[in-house]
């Protein structure tokens, strides 16, 4: 049975209960948590926004350093050939980014970057024996001196006439990085696959954040916390509107060591360049 746990991060169990579910399902859903909701709803008023400004071009993107403004289909899944029906914006620490959603970026990326050491912390300390001592070192330890955790704020536009067919707003895909903290989405959508290859809705009350394991886990634990594919499905004609949505992928330092033969800049140079956003 696939089942993704809601836990109340408050809960005297509350590690333990989030891990066996992410050993279980790649997921879990936290509510009770840190993070101001206040806070997410100014951010999403702000990002919405930037989305609907003209000058957003001006931040488009560097292919190289991978931050700033994406345009519309930049991007495809994994293996995938359609690119995504999404633009975004990849926000990283002191780099640059619009004066209008500059300072409530900024205490969000700094708010989910506390609370994903925590998880990882959490991680580290409730996996089993086998585990924890295969790590290279300590999940939160990897995040030491990291300056390549990405906050991406996405913004799926309502869905228009003449897309290829099969065409999605994100089409089914794993994470590159450790664990994915995703602020719950403006509107449902988002999907979670189960072994045998059926899809289940992720829980997306208001305030919820949703985390998932990412590929550079499920490798440094020995898939002991398994990267699950997931996808945001196109709404229903009847209810065809923008969707936001906000996920902060904590990235370990680039040589940080996932198994014998893969560092973490490795991994991540190579999966960029499988999804379209790198040469």
């Amino acid at each position: 049975m696939f089942n993704i746990a809601t836990v109340d991060f408050k809960a005297p169990d509350a590690a333990q209960q989030f891990v066996r579910s992410m050993h279980e399902t790649g997921f879990a859903v936290l509510r009770n948590h840190p993070i101001d909701t206040g806070l997410i709803q100014e951010l999403y008023k702000v990002w919405s926004g930037f989305f609907a400004w003209e000058g957003k071009f001006d931040y488009k993107f560097d292919p190289e350093i991978q931050d700033g403004f994406f345009p519309f289909k930049s991007e495809n899944a994994k293996d995938s050939a359609l690119k995504d029906l999404k633009e975004f914006y990849h926000v990283y620490p002191g780099r640059r980014l619009p004066p209008q959603v500059k300072e409530a970026t900024d205490r969000m990326y700094a708010d989910l970057l506390s609370m994903g050491q925590t998880l990882l912390t959490w991680i580290q300390d409730n996996v089993p024996p086998n585990v924890r001592d295969a790590f290279f070192e300590p999940l939160p330890s990897m995040m030491t001196g990291s300056t390549s955790t990405l906050f991406r704020v996405l913004h799926y536009p309502p869905i228009g006439e003449g897309y290829e067919p099969g065409a999605v707003r994100a089409a089914a895909h794993e994470d590159i990085n450790l664990i994915t903290l995703l602020v719950t989405g403006s509107e449902p959508g988002l999907q979670a696959q189960d072994t045998a290859g059926n899809w289940h809705d992720v829980p997306c009350d208001a305030g919820m954040i949703a985390v998932n394991g990412g590929d550079m886990l499920k490798l440094a634990s020995g898939n002991f916390i398994p990267a699950t594919p997931h996808r945001v499905v196109n709404p229903p004609p009847e209810h065809n509107v923008a969707r936001y949505s906000m996920p902060m992928f904590l990235h370990p330092r680039p040589d940080v060591r996932l198994s014998a033969a893969l560092t973490a800049g490795e991994f991540l140079d190579q999966r960029l360049r499988e999804i379209g956003l790198k040469k």
